[in-house]
């Protein structure tokens, strides 16, 4: 049957706007907002209410083009300066816990592969693939619910989860494809596995590091004459990225990944509206990524590897996690203390990535790459229930949350990182104006400024005989060097 464009679109538009508002729902229940959208995608699709798709390949394709924007995306939000005490933590998770997590769990699905109640007959090789897509965190999983949930961890927790789960999606990409070949070529030599994967890093690595610094120097020095354009620049920049290291035969998920961390960290004109326009476009993408996802898996073909799913998502959770979470961190001996391995072996969050790596072998038409992929989804669906609702209670139980502070809003106003100025609130307290309340009577260092003055709900443009009163908020720009004053 032939469906209308307008039709399409109807339907496209209702699936968001119903994921949508299921997502709110749940919200209120701690359900990760992104499993809602996988689950509104099961509910539409052909066991649901009937939208036939079936397409592996086109899922696929969107998967790809969504996880580019998310891990450049995920890039640019990510700070340096937050990251580099838990760097190299973070690379040992994403590299070393990853083959990890993908050695003990592929050899555990061999061991039960061929029991009666498993209903699975993987050999060794089909074994560790199956393990290799579900290797990895899923950033868009732990990004979305590290931030809606705002979890403020102790200990730089939250800046190493992030790193991880940003930079373990190309080791798993990698695993994948590797395995996926030499699957099909009968072929086995640890020696050329390890070579494909240090060239495919190394270029990735290089790509992305020298691009994202000439994305940086070209969107310095172009004129587009209308900034809103800068943002769809950068779009486009994080597809050349990809494609062109894919060309080089490198990586692209690790070059847009890192690009967009050099990006990110690295002074750019219409910075603030390039980041908003990627979060928004991130979101739509994540939302069409894992309804693509959900409509493309048949729940009922899922009921026959439901025991082999159960059993994966056990050991995953409190046997290969925890194991690989621990050897990684070895090195770092009581830098990293129980409780914190504790946290991040919990925060082993499959998403949207493992669903998508899992498509590779059933377009690749691996024997079994059908039951591979369903047998994935099932534990993407457990892990987001199982851990993904429970991430805040695990951290509030292990002690690891701080209260969540209020970052001021600075009156909505930002400067672009091209000034060498910041913004600063002030509150007015009885004690700063006792020696005068009139804002020359205030001893302000030099290159500092109020800019605006805010009482109650309204809004005052400040001169030297503006009368302050107690509980007054000033907008301060300071000039890089000055410092700030406080409130006394």
């Amino acid at each position: 049957m032939n469906i209308s464009l307008e039709i399409g679109l109807l339907v496209g538009s209702l699936l968001i706007f119903g994921s949508i508002v299921i997502c709110r729902t749940g919200y209120r229940f701690g359900i990760p907002t992104l499993l809602m959208f996988l689950v509104a995608g099961m509910l539409f699709g052909t066991d649901g209410l009937g939208i036939q798709f079936d397409n592996a390949g086109q899922a696929q394709a969107v998967g790809t083009v969504a996880l580019c924007v998310i891990l450049f995306s995920g890039g640019m939000d990510t700070k340096l300066s937050e990251i580099r005490p838990v760097a190299l933590p973070g690379v040992m998770l994403s590299t070393v816990g990853v083959l990890c997590t993908t050695a003990l769990t592929g050899l555990f699905i061999y061991l039960i592969s061929g029991w009666q109640h498993t209903e699975i007959g993987f050999s060794l090789l089909g074994s560790l693939l199956l393990a290799a897509t579900m290797s990895s965190t899923d950033s868009a999983s732990v990004f979305n619910i590290l931030r809606t949930q705002r979890i403020n961890l102790r200990h730089n927790l939250r800046p190493m989860l992030e790193l991880e789960s940003g930079s373990n999606d190309p080791m798993a990409y990698l695993l994948t494809i590797v395995l996926i070949q030499v699957v099909q070529s009968g072929g086995f030599s640890a020696g050329d596995i390890a070579l494909s994967l240090v060239l495919q890093f190394a270029v990735g690595a290089a790509a992305g590091f020298l691009l994202g610094k000439a994305a940086v120097w070209l969107v310095n020095r172009i004129d587009l004459k209308n900034e809103e354009l800068y943002p769809v620049l950068m779009v486009s920049f994080a597809f050349i990225i990809y494609c062109g290291t894919f060309l080089l035969k490198g990586n692209g998920y690790l070059a847009v990944y890192l690009a967009g961390l050099v990006i990110g960290n690295s002074r750019l004109v219409h910075k603030k509206e390039t980041c908003t326009f990627l979060n928004g476009v991130t979101w739509l993408l994540q939302v069409v990524m894992f309804l693509v996802l959900g409509l493309l898996v048949n729940p009922h073909e899922m009921l026959g590897v439901t025991v082999t799913a159960v059993l994966v998502s056990l050991f995953m959770m409190f046997v290969a996690r925890p194991a690989s979470v621990w050897l990684s961190l070895l090195p770092f001996g009581r830098r990293i203390g129980r409780k914190s391995k504790l946290f991040v072996s919990w925060v082993g969050l499959r998403g949207a990535a493992p669903i998508l790596f899992a498509t590779y072998p059933v377009v690749a038409q691996v024997p079994g790459g059908e039951q591979i992929f369903n047998i994935v989804f099932f534990v993407t669906l457990i892990s987001l229930v199982a851990q993904g609702m429970t991430l805040p209670w695990a951290a509030r139980r292990l002690d690891l949350c701080d209260p969540v502070e209020e970052k001021p809003d600075f009156f909505g106003i930002e400067f672009p990182d091209t000034m060498d100025s910041s913004l600063h609130e002030l509150r007015c307290t009885k004690k700063m104006l006792a020696q005068g309340d009139h804002i020359r009577d205030i001893p302000f260092p030099r290159g500092v400024l109020v800019m605006l003055v805010k009482r109650d709900d309204r809004f005052l443009v400040p001169n030297g005989d503006l009368q302050l009163l107690p509980g007054d908020t000033l907008l301060i720009v300071a000039q890089d060097g000055a410092q700030p004053p406080v409130t006394a």
